[in-house]
């Protein structure tokens, strides 16, 4: 009896083994990159043939290696579907409404994670008709399951599904309004691949060679008991490192406020990690657009020196992008309501860049430089403001003035005819920096005529 149990659990583990198995962001309803050679993997019986077929009338084969472990690239067309996409090898998988278009990876912190329907107590503005409204079967939506691990691991848990109110309502408010004002101005398929974690830093969805690099920190050694997500390379290597390899258009991030009291540490953190996964996907520079983090009353430290790294980020990295919310912090609440706001001013940034629509701004003006100091007066420069600023006919708040001791004081300022902006202080009369909205929770007043706030800015060095 004993054996014949053995025999049974044997041939039954064979069978087990012996099928297609297909990480979880491969199933119903996904959304591949059109016009692309994408990626395909799996597990089946070592040495098995693989053959896949898309109903768009392409076909590509692999043969299982060793281990089992299969993967193979297929063209996708230009956007489309519904298609369908069969796997065979030692049995046959079929994947239904399947559909081309556009593909973008999702991730951050808390406000990336915020959904639709908002957290506990605190709202996102005209959710309730986002919700009612949002069945679309051109929008697909995918949220990895929050998970951590020492060692980079090959699955993640997550389905796809089509929009409508009862997955949108959960799904990243931020993602969700990115991906429905790119499908609406479009007419593509979207596929949004949301994976995030409140209050997890930059730290810990960095890869452990990279972090290597970074005296600063330290890697984990064993699980913590507690903040998995503080961790360096936790939620890389649960969270990000299966999905590598998924055929994306690019990425948008919305991170930075656990990193705040450690700005200059993030000011090349955050390039590094964009560089690394560029670097692990293989798809070259992909395009890689992130928020700068919102006014807010944190009890201690200066929130404008991490603005800065993320606006270095953007000056420096090539092909990034940075929507500004410099208009819509909240003392009092670390999320902002506005969220279609901060997912349509992400698209502005990959309507234009990435899909080649012109005539509108994408950025808000962004200080480039002193043009001189005369008569008490800073007269500044700015980029990305080609029509010139406003105030929108509210004063001109946040402006600070210094002279060489580096004590600042409040000042004034206004907007000139040539598109430059002038500050003074009465209590300054050699001012030497200028800074603007440069604390924790100072709401932004100057925009350009588009209506897009300018980035907070200094134009010093100093270290306080």
């Amino acid at each position: 009896m004993k054996t014949y149990l053995l025999s049974l659990l044997l041939c039954t583990a064979t069978i087990s083994y012996a099928q297609i198995k297909l990480p979880a962001f491969f199933g119903d309803h996904m959304v591949l990159q059109q016009k692309d050679n994408v990626s395909i993997w799996g597990t089946d019986k070592p040495g098995s043939k693989i053959i896949i077929k898309g109903s768009w009338g392409q076909e590509s084969t692999a043969t299982a290696n060793s281990q089992g472990q299969w993967k193979l690239k297929i063209n996708t067309p230009s956007y489309g579907g519904p298609y369908k996409l069969v796997i065979k090898g030692s049995n046959e998988v079929t994947l239904n409404n399947v559909m081309v278009g556009e593909v973008w990876l999702c991730s951050g912190q808390s406000n990336m994670e915020m959904p639709v329907k908002g957290f506990n107590n605190q709202p996102i503005d005209g959710s309730g008709e986002a919700i009612l409204n949002s069945k679309n079967n051109q929008i697909r939506l995918f949220t990895v399951k929050r998970a951590s691990s020492l060692e980079p691991l090959d699955n993640l848990e997550g389905q796809w599904a089509e929009a409508s109110p009862a997955s949108v309502r959960d799904f990243s408010a931020t993602a969700y309004f990115f991906g429905k004002k790119l499908n609406a101005l479009l007419n593509v398929p979207i596929g949004l691949i949301h994976t995030s974690w409140g209050g997890s830093s930059e730290e810990a969805w960095m890869d452990k060679e990279t972090l290597a690099e970074f005296n600063t920190i330290e890697l984990p050694k064993k699980l913590p008991e507690g903040a998995p997500q503080r961790t360096p390379t936790l939620l890389y290597n649960a969270m990000i490192n299966p999905l590598v390899g998924y055929g994306i258009k690019g990425a948008i991030w919305y991170q930075g406020e656990s990193n705040r009291g450690r700005a200059e540490e993030y000011s090349r953190l955050f390039p590094s990690m964009i560089k690394t996964w560029r670097k692990k996907w293989q798809q070259g520079e992909f395009p890689f657009y992130f928020v700068q983090i919102a006014p807010y009353g944190y009890s201690d430290g200066n929130a404008g020196f991490v603005r800065e790294a993320q606006l270095h980020t953007m000056k420096t990295v090539e092909n990034t992008g940075m929507a500004v919310t410099m208009d819509i912090g909240d003392c009092d609440y670390i999320h902002p309501r506005e969220k279609k706001l901060v997912g349509d001013r992400l698209a502005l940034w990959a309507l234009s860049k990435d899909y080649g629509m012109e005539g509108f701004a994408y950025s808000g003006s962004v200080y480039k430089e002193i043009e001189e100091i005369k008569e008490g007066k800073v007269k500044l420069s700015f980029d990305y403001n080609e029509n010139g600023l406003s105030s929108y006919g509210r004063p001109l708040t946040g402006f600070e003035i210094a002279g060489a001791d580096k004590v600042f004081h409040p000042a004034e300022a206004t907007i000139n005819g040539d598109k430059s902006l002038s500050v003074w202080s009465s209590k300054v009369s050699q001012p030497v920096a200028v800074r603007y909205a440069f604390s924790n929770c100072e709401a932004g007043s100057l925009f350009n005529t588009e209506g897009l706030p300018a980035s907070s800015f200094r134009t010093d060095t100093w270290e306080e």
